[in-house]
């Protein structure tokens, strides 16, 4: 009988969630890691990682960690130093590592005759199985995972004119010394660019921060505890959240406003909110300015949309990232808009065993939320094999667009990076729902 055996590409948190889950449903599986070890983009050393040395998590490390697997630390937000020995004592623990091929590179997945994957990577050559002499991997698969993340294609839009300065993606940043004594521009005001301009101020010449929106500013700790271990009971309906927290918000932060943002136009969680209020205390002690949206570039001159204008030496784009699966066709994805249109993010709904982790944003739902995704793809890939009715009633109900709803009852807004974003209780919820059913049904 053939014993069906699955890929897993990306050794970062969501892809050693994905060969945890398979490892303990006794799946066969086989990993490919472009970097020379686990921990995704949060290893600095990675050349694909996005790190910079002042990045620290912006959920606290007891809504983040896995559950079978507490951190070593008691820092409640831990950097990027810790989180990376984190994971390679994960995988280190459980005996991960021995399932990857390090420093291999997929190139691509193609329909493989009489169904499955073909997949093709580019490595050192170990002389082993169905690895050429010239380094190059091609085998089957019957499913293959994509954990590869979505935070490493930079989104670089584009500008009228030009800059004659240095022009970065916040990619590129790693240390602030890299600012040391220029006239800085950082476009955008998410968290990263917020973290950068908290750097900058003590560096840079000058610093000053284009926003085209307002953005809503949560601290790390309210009432002497991290603030996302807050509330963690049963969750209150959206509205009543809206109410509450805005309003606790702006007696603990007071209106960013007063400090040259603009007004959100939108209600709080409709957007990743900003973990960072240290960028609120600079702009009190004058350590930077807020600029309107950018209009243009003339030379070091950079031109803003409110008719005022400024001298800069260095322009850093904090515009986020795009998804990026380059190495497989995007209709085997269901890319129909500005993101793949998944079952629960994870299930084409042609179920062509392609299985994608950690295609979700959430505020709060950790690398737990992240393993219960790669519980539900090995509880689906076990019913494939002893209960086939079972898989096969989830997969009519995926037809059907019987889909839940993982919004929670939040109008998010309407952006690229938005459009694969889920409430994470409404999320959790419907992720061990379908997982339950399958793991009922097939044990019947």
């Amino acid at each position: 009988m053939h014993e069906h055996r699955y890929a897993i590409i990306g050794a970062g948190p969501s892809g050693l969630s994905a060969a945890r889950a398979l490892q303990k449903a006794g799946l066969a599986f086989d990993g490919y890691e472009a970097s020379s070890g686990v921990g995704g983009l949060w290893d600095i050393e990675n050349p694909r990682s996005t790190m910079y040395e002042s990045a620290h998590l912006i959920s606290s490390r007891t809504t983040t960690e896995f559950a079978e697997f507490p951190m070593d630390t008691t820092a409640d937000y831990p950097s990027h130093r810790t989180l990376v020995r984190y994971f390679r004592d994960f995988a280190a623990r459980f005996g991960i590592d021995e399932h990857f091929r390090f420093d291999t590179k997929v190139t691509s997945l193609a329909p493989a005759d009489g169904g499955g994957w073909m997949l093709r990577a580019e490595g050192p050559s170990t002389g082993s199985g169905a690895t050429t002499g010239s380094g190059i991997v091609e085998r089957r698969y019957d499913g293959v995972i994509l954990a590869n993340g979505t935070l490493a294609e930079p989104n670089r839009p584009e500008f009228r004119g030009s800059f004659a300065g240095e022009l970065l993606h916040t990619s590129a940043y790693k240390s602030a010394s890299q600012l040391t004594g220029k006239r800085v521009l950082i476009i955008g005001a998410g968290n990263s660019g917020c973290d950068i301009a908290v750097d900058a101020v003590h560096h840079a010449a000058s610093v000053d921060m284009s926003v085209r929106r307002g953005y809503y500013f949560v601290p790390r700790y309210l009432f002497g505890k991290p603030s996302d271990t807050l509330n963690q009971g049963k969750p209150l309906p959206a509205k009543i959240k809206q109410f509450i927290d805005k309003r606790v918000l702006q007696a603990f932060t007071g209106d960013p406003v007063r400090f040259g943002f603009p007004r959100p136009d939108y209600k709080i969680y409709e957007s990743h909110p900003i973990v960072n209020t240290l960028i609120l205390n600079h702009l009190g002690q004058g350590d930077l300015a807020i600029r309107a949206d950018v209009d243009r570039f003339d030379g070091n001159t950079v031109h803003f949309r409110d008719g005022s204008s400024g001298e800069y030496d260095t322009v850093l784009l904090a515009t986020g990232y795009k998804l990026d699966y380059p190495f497989v066709d995007r209709a085997a994805l269901n890319w129909t808009g500005m993101s793949p249109k998944l079952y629960l993010n994870v299930f084409p709904p042609s179920f062509n065993g392609l299985y994608v982790m950690g295609m979700i944003e959430a505020s709060g739902i950790g690398w737990q939320g992240r393993y219960e995704q790669a519980e539900l793809i090995a509880e689906y890939l076990t019913a494939v094999e002893a209960a086939p009715d079972r898989a096969a009633a989830l997969r009519a109900r995926v037809a059907d667009e019987s889909w839940p709803d993982l919004t929670g009852g939040y109008d998010y807004l309407g952006l690229e990076r938005m459009s694969y974003y889920v409430n994470k209780d409404a999320y959790r919820r419907a992720v061990r729902e379908t997982a339950t059913a399958l793991r009922t049904k097939a044990k019947a």
